[in-house]
């Protein structure tokens, strides 16, 4: 299974404000520390924003920040919201296929099996395991850096 690069994004974005925890991160901070435009980011956190893994904050000091503690968010459940469908095979799409084993298929449940201990897998993580797992995160996403730059203006 591949994940889309939307995917990629969105757990990164969720990992910069959970280590720029207690404060707005703003979208521009963001896409320059992945290296993204500003319209690109917009889109991967619409539906983030929909099911409620972020909030935004609008006007001249506004931004994004969590919608909930960075230990409640699974990966998982961003992938639940980013991904359009987890089909493995054919088999798996609702017109089916003209294979006459699709109701009794070994492949069919080997398959099934196997995304459901993807899914298992990822929600045992969340944000906050990947923000723990680096313990400079904020230096490397630059956060301390604009924040010191600020700070001096």
């Amino acid at each position: 299974m591949r994940l889309t690069r939307q995917t990629n994004y969105a757990i990164r974005i969720l990992m910069y404000c959970a280590a720029n925890e207690g404060r707005l991160s703003r979208i521009p901070d963001i896409a320059q520390a992945y290296t993204l435009s500003d319209l690109f980011l917009f889109k991967i956190l619409q539906p983030l924003v929909e099911n409620g893994l972020v909030q935004t904050v609008r006007g001249r000091n506004g931004g994004v920040r969590l919608a909930k503690p960075a230990e409640e968010i699974t990966l998982f459940d961003v992938v639940r919201v980013t991904e359009e469908n987890f089909t493995m095979a054919e088999c798996f799409e609702n017109d089916g296929t003209d294979c006459p084993l699709v109701d009794g298929c070994g492949l069919n449940e080997a398959l099934r099996k196997a995304l459901g201990a993807f899914f298992e897998v990822l929600s045992s993580y969340t944000i906050r395991d990947l923000v723990d797992a680096r313990p400079n995160m904020r230096g490397l996403l630059g956060i301390e850096e604009r924040q010191a730059h600020v700070a001096a203006s």
